[in-house]
């Protein structure tokens, strides 16, 4: 079950303390490897507090495929569900390779609730970002203290599923599932979708 929005302020205000900026990549990635394997694949750590994906990523170096667990803003627009991601990088002071990655590969997936969804990165522009980050403190309070004491910009990427039909009818009832869903951390298993 997700944190209940009460709560997200406290659990936002410890995660920007620098204890937990120094703890927090040691220790965070391999808990969420050691949650997949326990739940296969059902419950990611950091979904028990916000929305959580898998980004699929293709390396900007190495031309393989990176994986990496993020949380995510929903984003409802009017063509459709999208979702919003921010290299954070526990406040530290450089960006993360998924950050490259997608600058390289704009064409990447994510998985939602266990289905895997073709999408393509956009890195939000300068004239957009102080109402993109409206956004995501609206569902992450106090989210820009990672950027002020980062000392850098955040990259700052809104992700448009590139699937249509049938796929995209599915991705649009998931990703409004999981916007919508009291449980949003915890996923199910599903079928892949077949592009990407």
């Amino acid at each position: 079950m997700a944190l209940p929005r009460f709560f997200r302020p406290g659990v936002a205000w410890f995660s920007r303390t620098l204890f937990f900026r120094r703890v927090g990549p040691k220790v965070m990635p391999p808990l969420e490897q050691m949650m997949v394997r326990l739940t296969k694949g059902r419950v990611q750590l950091s979904g028990l507090l916000l929305p959580s994906l898998v980004l699929h990523s293709v390396g900007a170096k190495s031309g393989l495929e990176r994986d990496v667990t993020l949380m995510y803003c929903p984003e409802p627009t009017a063509e459709g569900e999208k979702l919003l991601i921010t290299g954070s990088n526990f406040a530290r002071d450089t960006h993360p390779a998924w950050t490259a990655n997608l600058m390289k590969h704009p064409d990447a997936a994510v998985s939602v609730h266990g289905l895997r969804i073709p999408v393509h990165a956009e890195q939000i522009a300068d004239d957009e970002r102080e109402a993109v980050w409206r956004t995501l403190e609206e569902n992450w309070p106090g989210y820009r203290g990672y950027e002020r004491t980062s000392g850098r910009i955040l990259r700052i990427f809104r992700l448009t599923p590139t699937v249509t039909g049938d796929e995209l009818a599915e991705a649009t009832t998931v990703l409004r599932a999981a916007r919508n869903a009291p449980d949003a951390g915890r996923t199910t298993r599903r079928r892949t979708s077949s592009s990407g």
